[in-house]
């Protein structure tokens, strides 16, 4: 019996339209020119100013005083948002960042805002807990003057943010589809599981549904499902009560490298081992383990964990007055959502040094 997964919230969503999307969203790799760049430029003969401006972005500016805010490092990807902005922003002089404590605490965290607009800082990069209580004080920054950069986690008025930086949950689910598809080589008969996160979840139900619709488009459908909590422990339990129900499985798409610990604990202890499971968010275990290409796990789609990162950077440009080099757009963009990409042993090495660790 095959079971649909029960999210129509998307269905007027078309697939070809997210493709074309994927080609045109805006990867912060190369959101600022470097003086390699420029000395680049100089060595092709460019002597005209816009090309002249593009190295300068990476130069020291004005100081920046930056505030930034994300919930608790409790989820090896969260701990690597924190991580990655403390990084980034020690490679550049000119920032000043103040890291406020991470909190589960909706109200902690509206009070960590405000004491950042109380503290006029130059600009506030936040992942929210909980976008929707957190955008009234989002608004209070923008109104004092202060541009909000909202990472992942979306506000409910678009005027709370000057920028909003995302990954591609729907974009997950499509890639991870798409993978399953050319494995399946057009084999119509096969059996695909999934083990989802929180079903309560947006971004969960953005992942479901772009699993779906991608299936979709090779004959293929989910043919059982269950949802996880994004931990070590329930991805075990539900991976266990799955594989226990499931006697035939050729594909196993699992929404999340952290629960996916817990998930490959359940696949050993089951004794199976033939099916091909795909990951997400890209964790270094995860990408180790497609390195070693001893077990079942052949692939992850990446959540990027440089979301936090890429909000500081582009908090620097916007308070510095200027935009993305590579861009012609003299200003930094509204929204930046970043590719999901599928990681294979063909391409992992390309991605592990930035991968987290679960």
């Amino acid at each position: 019996m095959r079971l649909r997964t029960p999210f129509g919230r998307q269905q007027g969503r078309r697939l070809t339209g997210l493709l074309v999307g994927s080609v045109a969203v805006l990867t912060l790799a190369a959101c600022t020119g470097s003086a390699e760049d420029a000395a680049n430029d100089d060595d092709n003969g460019s002597d005209s100013a816009p090309a002249a401006a593009a190295g300068s972005n990476d130069e020291e500016g004005d100081q920046v005083t930056i505030g930034f805010s994300a919930p608790a490092a409790d989820h090896g990807w969260m701990a690597a948002i924190t991580n990655n902005v403390r990084d980034l922003a020690e490679e550049y002089p000119d920032i000043d960042l103040q890291v406020a404590e991470g909190t589960n605490d909706v109200n902690l965290q509206i009070s960590q805002v405000e004491t950042f607009i109380n503290d006029k800082v130059d600009a506030i990069v936040l992942l929210p807990f909980d976008g929707a209580a957190m955008t009234p004080v989002a608004l209070k920054a923008m109104e004092a003057g202060i541009p909000v950069i909202n990472v992942d986690r979306e506000f409910d008025d678009p005027n709370a943010a000057r920028v909003t930086v995302l990954g591609d949950n729907y974009g997950m689910g499509v890639s991870a589809g798409q993978y399953v598809c050319e494995q399946a080589g057009g084999n119509e008969d096969v059996v695909v599981a999934e083990i989802a996160g929180i079903d309560s979840l947006p971004l969960t139900q953005d992942r479901s549904q772009g699993f779906e619709d991608a299936l979709g488009e090779c004959g293929l459908d989910v043919d059982a499902r269950q949802a996880a909590e994004f931990t070590v422990e329930s991805g075990e339990e539900v991976a266990a009560n799955l594989l226990q129900a499931e006697k035939k499985i050729d594909f196993l798409w699992n929404h999340d490298d952290d629960q996916g610990v817990g998930v490959l604990a359940a696949i050993e202890n089951a004794g199976r081992d033939e099916f091909t499971m795909i990951g997400g968010a890209g964790s270094a275990n995860a990408m180790r383990a497609i390195q070693e290409d001893s077990g079942v796990l052949k692939a992850t789609v990446i959540y990027p964990s440089t979301q936090g990162a890429d909000g500081v950077k582009l908090a620097r440009l916007l308070v510095q007055s200027k935009a993305m080099s590579d861009l012609v757009e003299v200003e930094v963009p509204r929204t930046v959502q970043l590719f999901a990409p599928v990681v294979t042993s063909e391409n992992v090495d390309q991605y592990i040094d930035s991968a987290f660790e679960s």
